[in-house]
């Protein structure tokens, strides 16, 4: 018994120890990918679209990405204010959703407008008038795997024209 009551200090000691550990430094983006540098900005802690560097169809771009990093995704079948992917596409492809109210911020300065439209899947983020999404087959930041797929899915890039759901005719 009185073991227990000299260890139990020790215990209890190491145990906030480790939980101060590890609530501690959550600021970090976890980019490990030299493909890709993403922006960030301490000031801006909500914020919902940042921006990397990537190489896409052989050329360098600018595209968006959610605030862990991850590329986005316009979809072309999607309407500026409807989701045509819903259930089991958006569990493929998440969209990118606002918490709360207000407008979605970037943690950088972008040459189009970022909205919000309330869509099935909730209160969606779009660029210029698309809608954005991740997708699950990017498992680290300045991931392009989703880019071109089934024809209907391609990266959004910061010069994302609004307006057209149409794909890039030449690339990027």
């Amino acid at each position: 018994m009185v073991f227990l009551k000299r260890v139990f200090p020790l215990f209890v000691v190491l145990f906030l120890a480790l939980a101060l550990v590890a609530c501690g430094n959550s600021t970090s983006t976890g980019s490990t990918s030299s493909s890709s540098s993403s922006s960030s900005s301490s000031s801006s802690s909500n914020a919902l679209v940042k921006t990397a560097s990537a190489t896409v169809q052989g050329k360098s771009v600018t595209l968006l990405t959610n605030a862990q990093g991850m590329t986005l995704y316009y979809f072309t079948a999607d309407s500026a204010t409807t989701s045509a992917c819903t259930g089991s596409c958006a569990q493929t492809w998440p969209p990118l959703l606002m918490t709360g109210s207000g407008t979605p911020t970037s943690a950088t300065s972008l040459p189009g407008t970022l909205s919000v439209q309330t869509t099935a899947n909730g209160n969606q983020v779009a660029y210029n008038g698309h809608l954005l999404y991740t997708y699950s087959g990017d498992t680290a930041p300045g991931q392009t795997n989703g880019e071109g797929l089934f024809g209907k899915w391609f990266v959004a890039t910061t010069d994302l024209s609004g307006g057209s759901s149409t794909p890039p005719s030449s690339g990027y």
